[in-house]
């Protein structure tokens, strides 16, 4: 669906917008109402007071629920299968004590980040998110302390990954619509992502860690005293590393093709192409991680009925994710589609700053009213592109401003961001302690990778 003509300005739809998040705050914290009843709720009441026509509002509600459970739902669910028999089989505790045994105990948030860092290079962040979450709860399962100092670094790196550096989708649409150069962009991207993680995510965290106190959950991998009861030996580390580079090698092929077809270099329309492009599909790519865990992991040590039972068992409980998730995505689809951002690209079109404050200005503005991180990328990266154009800019130039674009994109991730509820979920954080938390953490990380934009935007 297209956005419609904003039946009222910027101002009152910024109005609405934060009346709305107000209402939902009040429901989910202090009426008690459960998150994917008050996100439904606020979402048509939403509708309604931006002027959407009443018979247009049940496709309004479809668009963002359908589109972030369509992709969501699949993914979870390969997700948790995967996590289920990584850590029956003993595997993610494989993973971990190799990882600790090379970093250390006290290093072992520092080990899980960048272990994320490297596979949230091709990764996209919930995809990431999903495949590394057995490894993070084993982690933290063995050494205690508050879950936010294993979780907070691994998402942390996943998410500076997926906003900074190319080829995900945000960073490559910003470039091009700069007019910059995709290659110069990465070089710039991977140091910036790295500092601003450790700075803004990392330091954060162990700030955050031993001051919020968030337990395990047993929602998504179960209790310990199930771990390891399919098989007498758990796997080999080779075995567990080789697992999980196939969804890093598969979904490489999607993300570093679509970047050289976008930049002509390869034909779109090749048969290999596609065929390539069709294995790393995120789902694709986890549905043939799950099939090839199953042959590794699960069939060598039970029959197929009991593997069978086991991921049927890990799919019940992740219902409540997968709706709530959606949720989030049908609230923020609402205020997309409402032309909030239209009116907010109209209202801040001049704003006599410099381009790099612009940049980040303008995307953080959008961030917040609309929550999507990529319709505030690919926004602000339309409405400065006049300007950069005109300006005459650099491609080094031209990367610092899509590292402050994405920056802007990245902080104040709230309740109409669908990646706000997958975090919370996960983590079984309720919605305040993901505010204190998850919010503050993604602000930092922005705010960092923009500290350093600006600085190196003065010195070059």
């Amino acid at each position: 669906m297209e956005a419609m003509d904003p039946k009222y300005g910027a101002t009152a739809l910024l109005l609405i917008a934060a009346a709305a998040v107000a209402l939902l705050l009040v429901l989910i914290i202090v009426a008690k109402l459960h998150a994917f009843v008050s996100l439904v709720l606020v979402s048509v009441l939403t509708a309604l007071a931006v002027g959407f026509p009443l018979a247009d509002v049940p496709d309004v509600l479809m668009f963002g629920f359908a589109d972030t459970l369509g992709s969501v739902a699949l993914l979870v669910a390969f997700g948790v299968m995967l996590g289920r028999l990584l850590e029956v089989t003993g595997g993610a505790q494989v993973l971990a004590d190799t990882l600790i045994g090379r970093f250390g105990e006290k290093r072992a948030p520092l080990a899980l980040g960048v272990a994320a860092l490297l596979f949230g290079f091709p990764i996209f962040f919930d995809a990431g998110l999903v495949v590394f979450l057995p490894i993070i709860l084993t982690v933290a399962r063995r050494f205690g302390g508050s879950l936010l100092l294993y979780a907070l670094p691994a998402a942390g790196a996943f998410a500076a990954m997926h906003a900074i550096v190319p080829p995900h989708p945000g960073p490559v649409a910003s470039a091009s619509l700069l007019g910059g150069s995709i290659g110069i962009t990465l070089l710039v991207g991977v140091p910036v992502a790295v500092l601003a993680w450790y700075v803004g995510v990392y330091l954060v965290s162990r700030f955050l860690g031993r001051r919020i106190e968030v337990s395990l959950p047993d929602l998504v991998l179960g209790d310990a005293e199930e771990t390891n009861r399919l098989g007498e030996r758990p796997p080999s580390f080779p075995t567990v590393l080789g697992l999980l580079l196939v969804p890093f090698v598969l979904i490489s092929f999607d993300t570093v093709l679509t970047t050289l077809s976008d930049a002509d270099v390869v034909d779109p329309d090749a048969g290999w192409v596609n065929f390539l492009t069709l294995l790393g599909y995120t789902p694709v790519a986890l549905l043939i991680t799950v099939l090839v865990a199953i042959l590794l992991l699960g069939r060598p040590n039970a029959p197929m009925g009991q593997v069978s039972g086991l991921l049927d068992d890990a799919l019940g409980p992740i219902c409540a994710i997968i709706l709530i998730t959606g949720a989030g995505g049908m609230f923020g689809g609402v205020l997309e589609l409402s032309g909030i951002g239209d009116a907010l690209s109209d209202s801040l079109s001049d704003l006599g700053m410099s381009l790099v404050v612009q940049a980040f200005v303008i995307a953080t503005l959008l961030r917040v009213a609309q929550g999507s991180a990529t319709v505030a990328l690919t926004t602000a990266s339309g409405l400065l592109a006049p300007a950069v154009k005109a300006a005459e800019l650099g491609d080094l130039k031209i990367a610092l401003l899509v590292v402050a674009v994405a920056a802007g994109a990245t902080v104040l991730s709230h309740v109409n961001d669908s990646g706000f509820w997958l975090v919370s979920r996960f983590f079984g954080m309720d919605v305040k302690t993901t505010l204190l938390t998850w919010t503050v953490m993604e602000t930092t990380l922005g705010l960092s990778a923009f500290a350093i934009a600006a600085a190196l935007w003065v010195v070059v």
